[in-house]
């Protein structure tokens, strides 16, 4: 039987598309909470497996070989864990190659846009006092993500899941459709994806992937305003270490 893979794990977007794979993949794993908002992303530890200071990361005790093996990067963790259980990831080089596009395409369009519009329309007013950098930010960043949702709603039309069949590129998309709302985002202007979403969070594996950490999300939220405060000059007054 397969050791527990070690997941370092907060539940952000990110966090979300390992723990959903994990659990759509059936693999057992065990959760090691990074607080990101207290900097346990810079603890040496944590840095010898992410030496990007983020998460997720996974440990493997039974990686190729039978040695452990840890991998960093979101999108590298699915390849990995597609290569690991040949599921999710296509059945011919055709299809990979169709799963991994979109993949990077999260990776380098829906994850960082969405992102950064989270950024300024949430988080800036707190950090930054000149209004008009906020306005044009939340403006540039809304409108990049509101095109990469036509983007992906097009993709959708005639489709149950991103690449015809159920697969990583979905679990690394899906996180970041979660938090619409804050994004500026009218789902219904989207029905093909709309109706994605909603087929993937019907899926109990990604309830269970989505429900992992939830607590510990919540006591963030319910955090002191010092200690919010503190955990926004963390997040976002980095510098390298």
């Amino acid at each position: 039987m397969s050791r527990p893979i070690e997941l370092y794990y907060w539940p952000t977007p990110n966090g979300w598309k390992i723990s959903v794979a994990l659990e759509e993949m059936g693999l057992p794993y065990t959760m090691i909470p990074v607080n990101i908002g207290a900097g346990e992303q810079f603890k040496p530890d944590f840095l010898a497996i992410s030496p990007n200071n983020r998460m997720p990361a996974i440990v493997d005790p039974d990686g190729p070989d039978g040695q452990p093996i840890s991998v960093f990067e979101s999108g590298a963790i699915l390849q990995y864990l597609g290569r690991k259980t040949g599921k999710f990831y296509g059945a011919n080089e055709r299809e990979r190659v169709d799963i991994d596009q979109w993949l990077m395409w999260q990776m380098g369009g829906l994850g960082p846009m969405a992102g950064q519009t989270h950024h300024f329309r949430q988080y800036a007013a707190a950090i930054v006092s000149d209004q008009r950098q906020i306005a044009y930010g939340a403006i540039r960043y809304t409108n990049e993500t509101h095109r990469l949702y036509g983007v992906l709603n097009k993709q959708l039309n005639g489709k149950d899941f991103i690449c015809g069949q159920l697969s990583i590129a979905d679990f690394a998309c899906w996180g970041w459709v979660v938090p619409w709302k804050n994004q500026g985002i009218i789902l219904e202007e989207f029905p093909h994806l709309q109706a994605w979403f909603e087929r993937m969070a019907a899926r109990e594996a990604v309830e269970r992937g989505f429900k992992l950490g939830a607590e510990l999300r919540r006591q963030g939220l319910q955090a002191p305003g010092k200690a919010q405060e503190e955990a926004r000059k963390v997040l976002f007054g980095q510098r390298a270490r």
